[in-house]
Formats: C-alpha cells, sequence, structure tokens
C-alpha cells in the first residue's frame, strides 16, 4: 500500500515558484496552466523535510563544509541505485550539473573549438557553447516513428574534425525519454577515445528510468573512459530539490580532476549552500521508497496520456518515456505552422508547455510536457490539449 499522496493539489502561489511566477514573460499570461519547467508539484520527502526543518532550529546559518556525510551518502547512493563504486576523492561538489559544462568547455577547450551535442536537446546545452564562444555542432537524432537513436556515422564524423573538443551527452535524454543501451553507450565510448574528445556526461535524470529501463552510468559502463569523462549527476530532479542548487561532478582521473577543480575555484562555485547539503543527505540515504512510488506515480501518470491520446487524438505522436518526467509530444499531423500551435496551446488551451523549437530545429510541430503532478492536473492539461485539437480538426 503506498504511504505517500502523490494526488494531493499544493498550491505553489506565493512561493516565488518559476513555473508559476515568470508564466507572464514566457506564455504573455498568468493564466495557463504550467506544465513546462522540469520540477514537480510533490512535496520533497518527508525525511528531507524533516532534516531541512530540524537543521533550520539552529539559528546560525553560516559558511559550512561538505564533510564524509556528504560524500557517503553519494558513495552510497550509486552503489545501490547504480551499482558504481566510486572514491570520496572523485566527488566534486557544483551547484548545478549545467555547471560542470561550463567548466569543462572553459577549461579543456579554446575559443572557437567545436562541441558537439545531440540535438533535440535541453536548450541550455545550445546556449552554453554559443555564449562561451565555441561553435555549436548538432548530432541529430534519428527519429523513427517517435522513437530515437543515434547517428553513429554522423557522429564519427563530426568527432574526426580536429576543431572538435567535447561530446557532451544526455543520459538519459530529455527531452526524447531515451535511457541509452549498453551498445549505444560503448559505441560513443569507441568514438570520443579514437578522436580524443572530453565527454561531458549529464546524467541527471539517472535515477528516474521508468517501465523496467534501466539508467547505466557511462563512466562506470566503460571504464577506459576515465581519463576523458566527468559525470554530473545530482537529487534536484529525483527529489524535487531543484531550488536548493546542489549538484556533484564525479571524476576519477586525477589530473582531469585537479584542472576542474582549478577552474571550479576560479569562478568561485564551490561553496554551495547549507541547506543543499543537508537535503542530499537525507535524500540519498532515506530516500530510496519514496522514490520507487514515485516512479511508479509517473509511469501511471504517462499510460493517462497514452490512453487519452489514444483515444481523443490518436494522430498525435506520443512514444512512453524510458526515463524521465518529461513527454516529448509529436503535433505534426495536425498540419499547422508551428507558430499558430504555440500561440493555440497558450490562447485557445491555456497550457503552457515547453516549445519544441528551444529545444532545436528537429522540435519544429513538438511540444514537451511535464507529468511530474498529481493526475487530476494531468487530466486537466490533456483536456486543454484536446480543445486545441478541436479547433483545428473537426
Amino acid at each position: 500500500m503506498a504511504q505517500y499522496n502523490f494526488d494531493e493539489i499544493l498550491e505553489r502561489e506565493n512561493t516565488d515558484a518559476f513555473k508559476l511566477e515568470l508564466r507572464k514573460f514566457f506564455f504573455g499570461t498568468d493564466e495557463v496552466l504550467p506544465l513546462w519547467v522540469a520540477d514537480m508539484d510533490f512535496k520533497a520527502p518527508p525525511a528531507v523535510i524533516n532534516a531541512i526543518k530540524e537543521r533550520a532550529q539552529h539559528e546560525i546559518y553560516g559558511y559550512t563544509i561538505r564533510d564524509s556525510k556528504f560524500t557517503g551518502a553519494i558513495q552510497n547512493w550509486l552503489s545501490s541505485q547504480h551499482q558504481w563504486n566510486i572514491e570520496e576523492s572523485w566527488v566534486k561538489f557544483i551547484p548545478g550539473v549545467l555547471a560542470s559544462l561550463v567548466i569543462a568547455i572553459n577549461e579543456f577547450s579554446e575559443e572557437e573549438d567545436r562541441v558537439i551535442i545531440q540535438t533535440p536537446v535541453y536548450p541550455p546545452f545550445h546556449s552554453i557553447v554559443k555564449e562561451n564562444n565555441r561553435e555549436l555542432v548538432q548530432n541529430r537524432l534519428i527519429e523513427t516513428d517517435g522513437y530515437y537513436t543515434i547517428d553513429f556515422e554522423l557522429l564519427e564524423k563530426q568527432a574526426s574534425n580536429p576543431k572538435a573538443k567535447l561530446f557532451v551527452f544526455s543520459n538519459p535524454h530529455n527531452p526524447v525519454g531515451r535511457a541509452w543501451n549498453e551498445e549505444e553507450l560503448k559505441k560513443i565510448a569507441d568514438i570520443c577515445i579514437k578522436h580524443d574528445l572530453l565527454i561531458v556526461s549529464d546524467e541527471i535524470h539517472s535515477d528516474l528510468c521508468l517501465f523496467d529501463h534501466k539508467h547505466i552510468v557511462l563512466a562506470n559502463l566503460c571504464p577506459e573512459l576515465k581519463d576523458r569523462i566527468i559525470t554530473g549527476m545530482a537529487p534536484s530532479k529525483t527529489f524535487n530539490i531543484a531550488g536548493l542548487s546542489t549538484a556533484y561532478a564525479v571524476i576519477e582521473d586525477n589530473k582531469l580532476r585537479t584542472r576542474f577543480d582549478k577552474r571550479l575555484s576560479a569562478y568561485q562555485m564551490y561553496m554551495g549552500n547549507l541547506f543543499g547539503g543537508v537535503a542530499l543527505t537525507a535524500a540519498y540515504n532515506e530516500g530510496a521508497e519514496w522514490l520507487s512510488e514515485l516512479k511508479t506515480y509517473l509511469e501511471g501518470n504517462a499510460l493517462l496520456v497514452k490512453e487519452f491520446i489514444n483515444k481523443n487524438m490518436p494522430e498525435v505522436g506520443f512514444v512512453l518515456p524510458e526515463a524521465t518526467y518529461l513527454l516529448w509530444l509529436d503535433f505534426r499531423k495536425w498540419n499547422i505552422p508551428h507558430a499558430d500551435l504555440k500561440k493555440a496551446m497558450i490562447e485557445i488551451g491555456k497550457v503552457g508547455l515547453n516549445d519544441g523549437l528551444s529545444f532545436g530545429v528537429e522540435g519544429d510541430g513538438f511540444q514537451r510536457l511535464n507529468i511530474g503532478s498529481p493526475k487530476a492536473v494531468i487530466q486537466e492539461g490533456m483536456e486543454r490539449i484536446l480543445k486545441v485539437r478541436n479547433h483545428f480538426i473537426k
């Protein structure tokens, strides 16, 4: 029997929630149902809430360290959840997984060097590369009936360019929901070793594999990558604590880690915040059962969306995700311009989704839906999308 109530609808007004307070900025109105930003509308695990409350009772909130309790919790979590046994010294605190990309680009490449990403992909992958004056190279994923695979022939060609220095990997992939398999991961490793590329592996969704799919840590599967891989992880998506800005990079190779650490210090990114460390430790030590129930609930939400689409708008493309609580919906068969699709979702459906084009040109005709909300909210969101459909298709 379930211990945790994910059906509870919690008001997030007046909490400075990004997904609510910035609706007017991104959508032009406050009236859209916010199913966009990748956090969830669920309470954090009780262990996390209680740990923060307990620490808050001590009324001094000064500079703190992250000691062996912090790193030990990470080691235990990675061992128990991902069968990855790491040493304490491999762990470097970062305020967010994206910080590992910023550090790596600036430490391990020069301006105008090439950085390869796999599109469609999380928008900051695009912007970070461009804003740091590197050339963005897009290894476009191959889509077949809504299922995405890697174009290895193209990746080989792109990696062989002498100016290519970094490969930025989303594993599991946001937004297409792939949990990459062993064969795919080994091919990536072979290409990056052959052409001397550094890998920044964003594995922030690693704990959120669904429907019996399993996350495979690239660095663990391919130890031969140890001198060329930085793995970014965090409890933020898993336990809905993104606002605490606490993540970590795992770097086995000492030389690689020393250079990473030097740049981290130069950017003054190493301090973090008191409650983030408390939350991570509690989540990793006591949150496994909560996570198990959460994933079951998310699977139910994904199935709800599938059944609703099959019944009411079967022309909408959708594949159950192997991981993440983010669904990649294909509206191309509505045969309307993308700008009109985006506008209609806001003005007719009054639903706030992530616009597909923000993930790359491959997102033309797509929208990303966050199902990390109570079922009643997801049902309402689907009803609003159906209203848009019925406006265009009689």
